[in-house]
């Protein structure tokens, strides 16, 4: 019998060690094959003496217990109902057989009569919903050299060795090719593609000079199709009866079916209204969430990851201990890790967390099939306040677990991806070094989920919580070819959430943040029912500001004449005031969509435009009641803002 690699590595131990490993791991195998229904023998609290002291230290031994099928919860390792029998038997049996060779001396012993090992009956599920849990479904895992030393905590450092064995275990599902081959079906491959293609030579012919590849756009029109067509957000489903709002309240137990899709909890979204709970499982199997399609952070990262593989785009998992995960990948032409939030649309923002969502950060992980990395750093320009923050385990001691996680699972690679995987990590570790100053499309705070559950997580604007923020940005100045042609042309499309800075050779900027001089409680809103998409107001805010800069000062040059066009619209009795600002002076106009002239502002150097949202009946959607740049996502309309300014010397 050929021996499954966590077997094989247990049989690295001195003969001794081996056999008093193998006796204890067959006795919790057989407790579960001889007594199938009693559940207190399909779990193993991690505090439990015999397991910490004797089975923990030992190379390959916890190994064995994930290739059985045992699956990670908070306090416990647990053997759910769903779970191959046959796998675990299977294990089991190269166990024995090993054993027997080792003990043989002309008959093989007989299999260890079972004992019980006092295993606690009382199962705890997992406190994060956001990390992937085990499945016996995932790739086994391959073993780990013990740490040479253990913190101070021993159910501590236990917890963290099953958090990272569970995530490392779960992204081996990604790497299933009919998995692949079923998310590729449902996604618009050749559309993705072609408008990829497009929008990368429309950056060739901006920037003769531009780096960027094939997979850099691919990569952005995935997430805009995942966020904005394939997944969506749940804070409470509605009541599957009368459709009205329900609330998340106890947790219901999972069913059969619940449980061999991964979902270990269930909650109860309780209809007021009419008595009804509707079942909410939070699923763990990507397979699963490729027919929900919908979810919280945990499902869209796990879901996005998959489709990220499925398209053959180099991607792995990040896991956080704050309670959120996204995905990485990485960008051949930029030869760098890109952070990607599905949740946000947001690509290469990494500091969007700690900086914008104010999260307080200890670790961050990133896991792939071939690798584990410590990628704390790249997500904090606090590196201090975040090293004071890592209490959890030793330092050297994940230093050494994750060596030996890497080191097992890259085992069968070849020495060229080994080399490979080393210069990326090189890379990485000398860009750590160095923090990084906040960009403005960093600053915001999260924008998926409902406000209460933004609040409630600390992860909102500050502007969301009724204070102020004014965080001064981007300015739009002449270039040298703007100053050699004289004029200044700038447009914002809603549909593509792009600039065009039309007089700059169309130089293209993704987002509508990103050339923003000030923003107060808006944000871009995209109704993927009614296919629409807006800039309006944060929930719970009663008023919303945006506004752009132009400052010809440091060209040494002035306006000579400017022309705006501005689209908003209303509903019910919400406002939108658009106001031009130059100096003392404040000149109000209309959104209504045509161009408006103005020469007042001749021989001025600089001015602001602004837009206030305000208004609205009905407190809870009065923020939808006053919106900016309301366009069909269908449509392909150049512009939904233009600012022309013909310039000439101060």
């Amino acid at each position: 019998m050929a021996l499954s690699p966590a077997v094989t590595t247990l049989g690295d131990n001195s003969n001794e060690v081996f056999l008093d490993v193998a006796k204890l791991l067959l006795t919790y195998a057989d407790n579960i094959l001889r007594n199938p229904n009693e559940e207190k023998y399909r779990s193993i609290r991690i505090g439990n003496p015999t397991f910490s002291t004797k089975l923990l230290p030992i190379k390959g031994a916890v190994e064995c217990l994930f290739e059985m099928g045992f699956e990670e919860a908070e306090t416990h390792l647990v053997f759910p109902k769903s779970a191959s029998v046959e796998q675990l038997k299977l294990i089991r049996d190269s166990i024995a057989a090993e054993r027997d060779r080792r003990q043989r001396g002309g008959q093989p012993v007989q299999p260890a009569t079972a004992q019980a090992v006092s295993p606690s009956a009382s199962v705890s599920p997992s406190s994060s919903s956001s990390a992937p849990e085990s499945s016996a479904a995932a790739a086994s895992s391959q073993p780990v050299t013990p740490p040479p030393s253990q913190p101070s905590s021993l159910e501590n450092s236990m917890s963290f060795f099953l958090t990272l064995q569970s995530n490392f275990q779960h992204v081996m599902l990604y790497e299933n090719p009919e998995l692949q081959q079923k998310a590729r079906s449902q996604i618009p491959h050749q559309q993705l593609s072609s408008a990829a293609e497009h929008k990368l030579k429309e950056a060739k012919e901006a920037d003769p000079e531009c780096k960027l590849g094939m997979e850099d756009f691919l990569v952005l029109e995935l997430l805009r199709w995942f966020k904005q067509d394939f997944f969506s957000w749940v804070d409470c489903l509605p009541c599957s009866q009368c459709k009205g709002k329900t609330q998340n309240t106890t947790a219901l137990s999972p069913t059969p079916d619940d449980s061999r899709w991964g979902a270990q909890r269930v909650e109860n979204h309780y209809c007021q209204s009419c008595q009804l709970s509707t079942r909410f499982p939070r699923y763990n199997n990507p397979e699963k969430l490729l027919e929900t399609r919908r979810g919280r952070c945990g499902e869209w990262a796990n879901c996005f990851t998959l489709c990220c593989r499925a398209l053959g785009l180099e991607a792995r998992y990040i896991w956080d201990s704050t309670d959120h995960v996204w995905t990485e990948i990485y960008s051949l032409s930029q030869r760098r890790w890109l952070h990607c939030d599905s949740c946000e649309n947001g690509c290469d923002k990494p500091l969007l967390y700690e900086v914008g969502w104010g999260k307080k950060l200890a670790y961050v992980l990133a896991f792939s099939k071939d690798q584990v990395v410590d990628v704390t750093w790249r997500y904090s320009c606090k590196h201090p306040e975040v090293l004071s923050r890592r209490t959890r385990v030793q330092e050297a001691w994940l230093l050494h677990t994750i060596t030996g996680l890497n080191v097992s699972r890259q085992q069968t690679l070849s020495p060229d991806r080994k080399k490979e995987l080393m210069e990326r990590l090189l890379v990485e570790l000398v860009e750590f070094i160095s923090p990084k100053k906040p960009k403005p499309g960093e600053l915001g705070g999260r924008n998926s989920g409902s406000l209460a559950w933004r609040v409630a997580r600390g992860e909102t604007r500050k502007a969301d919580a009724g204070t102020s923020t004014q965080a001064a940005g981007f300015v739009f100045t002449p270039t040298e070819k703007e100053k050699s042609d004289r004029l200044l042309h700038v447009r914002y499309s809603a549909t593509k959430d792009q600039y065009c800075r039309v007089s700059n050779d169309s130089e293209v900027v993704q987002s509508w943040d990103q050339c923003v001089w000030r923003k107060e409680s808006v944000f871009r809103k995209v109704e993927d029912d009614w296919q629409m998409v807006y800039i309006a107001r944060t929930e719970g805010s009663s008023v919303g500001k945006i506004s752009w800069k132009f400052d010809f000062s440091p060209a040494g040059m002035k306006i000579k004449s400017l022309s705006i066009t501005a689209s908003s619209q209303t509903f019910h009795s919400g406002k939108v005031c658009w106001q031009l600002q130059a100096g003392q002076s404040a000149t109000e106009f209309s959104g209504d969509g045509k161009t408006q002239s103005f020469q007042s502002l001749s021989g001025s150097t600089e001015f602001i435009v602004v837009a206030a949202l305000s208004g609205g009946e009905e407190e809870e959607t009065s923020w939808q009641h006053s919106q900016l740049f309301r366009r069909s996502l269908k449509e392909t309309e150049e512009s939904s803002f233009e600012v022309l300014i013909h310039l000439e010397d101060a």
